[in-house]
C-alpha cells in the first residue's frame, strides 16, 4: 500500500524525490502520512481539495480490502 500511494503522489508533483510516505499502524486503524515539498502541497490538495479527497478515497478502499481503517494525512 505504501508503494502504491507513493507512486500516485510522485506522479502528481514536480519534485518526486521530496515525497515521503510513512505508515503508522495503530489500534483503531492505519495512518498514512505523506510529506511533499512546500511547492507541491497545492498540487496534492488540488482545487477545492478534490485531489486529496480522491487520494483518501483510494487509501480507504485499499484499507477496506485488508479489513483496516485507513486515514491519509498530508503533513508539511
Amino acid at each position: 500500500m505504501k508503494e502504491f500511494i507513493a507512486y500516485l503522489i510522485k506522479n502528481l508533483v514536480d519534485q518526486p524525490d521530496a515525497v515521503d510516505v510513512q505508515i503508522i499502524d495503530g489500534q483503531q486503524g492505519t495512518i498514512i502520512e505523506v510529506r511533499v515539498s512546500s511547492e507541491d502541497v497545492a498540487k496534492v490538495v488540488g482545487r477545492q481539495g478534490k485531489t486529496i479527497k480522491s487520494l483518501r478515497t483510494i487509501a480507504m478502499t485499499i484499507g477496506a480490502r485488508f479489513g483496516r481503517r485507513v486515514r491519509l494525512e498530508l503533513v508539511h
